[in-house]
C-alpha cells in the first residue's frame, strides 16, 4: 500500500484492527462498565461498549467508566499484536497520524511497544477531542495538526465507523 499513499499529503490510520490488535477482553470491559452503570441506576442490558460510554455520560459516571475502559485498553496495548500493515508506517514518506476510538495513552503504548511511535506525527485518541468516530472531529483535528486539508488525506481503517468518519470529514478512505 505504501506506493499508493504517495498521492496524498497525509495518511491517517486507525489503530486497533488496522496497525495492531489490542489484547482486550471486551466482554470483561462491558461487564465492569455495566456494573458501574447499574450502581448508578442505569439498566445497561443490550448496550455495547460505546453505548455504555454514552449512558455513563447521561448519569454522570463518565469519569469512572472512562477509567475502567482506559485501564483495560492500556493493559491490552502492552500485549498488542502487530498487524502486517504496521510495517508500512516507516515508509509512508508523508505526514502520518493515528486516529483511534481507544484512549490516547493506550494508542501511544501500543505504538511504542511496536517501535512505531517515532513514525507517527500526531495521535488522536477517544479522549483527545470532545467527539469520537464516526464524528469527523478526530480526523479533522489530526489533519489540522498536520496542516493538511481533508481533500489531500487518506484514512486507513478496518470498520464501517472508520469509513463513516472519513466520509463525514471529506477524507479518502481505504479499508483493510
Amino acid at each position: 500500500m505504501t506506493d499508493q499513499v504517495n498521492q496524498y499529503g497525509a495518511i491517517l490510520y486507525d489503530l486497533d484492527g488496522t496497525l495492531v490488535t489490542l489484547a482486550v477482553d471486551w466482554s470483561t470491559v462491558e461487564y465492569e462498565i455495566s456494573t458501574a452503570l447499574r450502581d448508578a441506576g442505569v439498566d445497561p442490558d443490550g448496550l455495547e461498549t460505546w453505548d455504555l460510554l454514552d449512558a455513563a455520560d447521561d448519569v454522570g459516571v463518565r469519569t469512572e467508566v472512562e477509567e475502567i475502559l482506559t485501564r483495560h485498553e492500556r493493559e491490552g496495548a502492552r500485549r498488542a499484536l502487530r498487524l502486517p500493515l504496521a510495517d508500512d508506517l516507516p515508509g509512508t514518506g508523508v505526514p502520518t497520524g493515528v486516529v483511534s476510538l481507544n484512549a490516547e495513552a493506550a494508542v501511544r503504548i501500543a505504538l511504542e511497544k511496536e517501535s512505531l511511535l517515532e513514525f507517527v506525527d500526531v495521535v488522536v485518541g477517544r479522549d483527545t477531542v470532545s467527539a469520537r468516530k464516526p464524528d469527523p472531529e478526530p480526523l479533522l483535528a489530526a489533519l489540522q495538526a498536520l496542516s493538511v486539508a481533508p481533500s489531500d488525506a487518506l484514512f486507513v481503517g478496518d470498520s464501517e465507523t472508520d469509513e463513516r468518519a472519513a466520509a463525514r470529514a471529506g477524507v479518502a478512505f481505504r479499508r483493510v
